[in-house]
């Protein structure tokens, strides 16, 4: 939203951009939470980071925790976007792997992002309002993996457990001809559902867990081993 203000003094309007302004405080206040941590993203940091007033801050945001939620919003729509230009076109396994690729910090920006992102985590664990959207942002990277992992297993790119199959084959011998194929399609349906929840778990997983590694002990994991052990725990399965 673009509007003119007038400044004191001059006989000309200033033209302001109120969405942009918005934007600058928000990356400011990104780079203030990484470069020093969440805690010292007081209003004033992040104002003289983004070369403002406090009064510019406040006209733009109601509090401290809107402009550090707005700045872990744009983090998330710049990570989004970008992604969703990486897996154009790609389903199942192709897709999943740039998915998970993506969310580990295997350069400088997405370590920054990283680095943004785990800040907040200690901070969401006593502010609801935080933690809301911390939860909501994640069910969306989960429901992704999710319905990935089901794209490569119906496209046959995932191995299905044998004992599911094995388990099914026995009990459609223990039962009676339709009633017991079905139920044992059923079980064995049900089944693999849960395993697709527990692999989409088990990769979520690994993706904080080595995020943390790559940000905590740089020297005893390098990003190219982080990559070869994210794309080797999918590639087994």
């Amino acid at each position: 939203m673009v509007r003119y203000v007038y400044e004191r003094g001059s006989p000309m309007p200033k033209i302001v951009d109120h969405d942009e302004r918005r934007r600058e405080v928000m990356a400011a206040a990104g780079r203030v939470i990484v470069r020093d941590g969440i805690d010292a993203a007081t209003t004033r940091a992040i104002a003289k980071e983004a070369g403002y007033s406090n009064g510019v801050l406040a006209h733009y945001f109601a509090d401290k925790d809107e402009i550090l939620l707005s700045a872990l919003r744009q983090s998330h729509q710049r990570i989004r976007a970008r992604l969703t230009a990486k897996v154009e076109g790609a389903t199942g396994l192709a897709a999943l792997r740039e998915l998970l690729l993506d969310n580990l910090p295997l350069d400088d920006e997405r370590g920054q992002e990283t680095r943004l992102e785990v800040s907040f985590w200690s901070r969401s664990l006593t502010s609801e309002r935080l933690a809301e959207v911390q939860r909501a942002e994640a069910a969306e990277l989960r429901a992704a993996v999710r319905d990935l992992l089901g794209q490569a297993r119906a496209a046959g790119e995932l191995v299905p457990e044998n004992h599911a199959e094995d388990h099914a084959e026995d009990h459609a011998e223990d039962h009676a001809e339709d009633h017991a194929e079905d139920h044992a399609e059923d079980h064995a349906e049900d089944h693999a559902d849960g395993d697709l929840d527990d692999l989409t778990e088990h990769l979520l997983a690994l993706v904080d867990g080595l995020s943390l590694h790559l940000l905590l002990y740089p020297g005893r994991i390098t990003r190219e081993g982080a990559e070869r052990i994210m794309l080797g725990a999918l590639d087994r399965r």
